[in-house]
């Protein structure tokens, strides 16, 4: 029996992977896993139940019982733990950089590789991440590897920040981003890298709009009109 269809989009963050994930599962209907947040959250968990991030066998502990959902609203997919909503708390950079140091752990990332893998339902699923198509979902039928510049990537946090009436030093962000991508490409663990057969799209000079069209005609390409 054919498996429900995974578009899996990969790439490091402030590539703009949250929006096209999210409008993807829109159009299509399609459930969305946002990978990112099941390491943040458990990052985050571990903090609050004073365990050390490099802990590796205690992680594995908290990721076997992690109370872990989303819930869709008018504002966008919510990030549950249990029935605390983690959305904000784990979107900062400091949470970024713990989830960084997290998933560089292969036994923590292994405990969580069945419970991404259980998101995979009829219609479809829309799964964001950075090793979606390589390692978790290897035989998606649409893989996308969404890349930018570290200098618009940093300016695109700043900017989200600042939104949020955040501080937010630009040069910090750009040195916390170089040093996630120098530890995220270069982990023995599932590191960060398109798949062979990936569409790789570089987002430094395009705007959502454009990189949603381009993502929907290679989509299109390999599976046909979705709806």
């Amino acid at each position: 029996m054919a498996k429900a269809v995974v578009i899996a989009v990969d790439g490091p963050g402030g590539a703009g992977k949250g929006e096209l994930t999210r409008r993807l599962a829109e159009r299509f209907n399609f459930a969305l896993l946002d990978s990112g947040a099941i390491y943040r959250v458990l990052a985050y968990a571990a903090r609050k139940a004073g365990l050390a991030l490099f802990d590796e066998e205690s992680l594995v502990q908290e990721a076997q019982v992690l109370n872990l959902s989303f819930k869709p609203e008018s504002d966008g997919v919510h990030v549950m733990l249990g029935t605390e909503d983690v959305s904000r708390a784990i979107r900062t950079e400091e949470a970024g950089a713990n989830a960084s140091k997290v998933a560089a752990l292969p036994a923590v990332r292994q405990a969580l590789l069945q419970r991404q893998r259980d998101f995979r339902r009829e219609p479809g699923l829309v799964a964001d991440g950075r090793d979606m198509g390589t390692v978790v979902f290897p035989d998606a039928q649409v893989k996308i590897f969404l890349d930018a510049s570290c200098e618009v990537r940093a300016h695109r946090r700043q900017l989200q920040m600042q939104s949020q009436g955040k501080e937010a030093d630009y040069e910090r962000i750009l040195q916390e981003i170089k040093e996630r991508d120098d530890r995220d490409r270069n982990r023995a663990a599932a590191p960060l890298k398109p798949a062979p057969d990936a569409l790789i799209l570089d987002s430094t000079e395009l705007s959502i709009a454009e990189v949603e069209a381009q993502a929907l005609a290679f989509i299109e390409q390999k599976l046909g009109k979705l709806n």
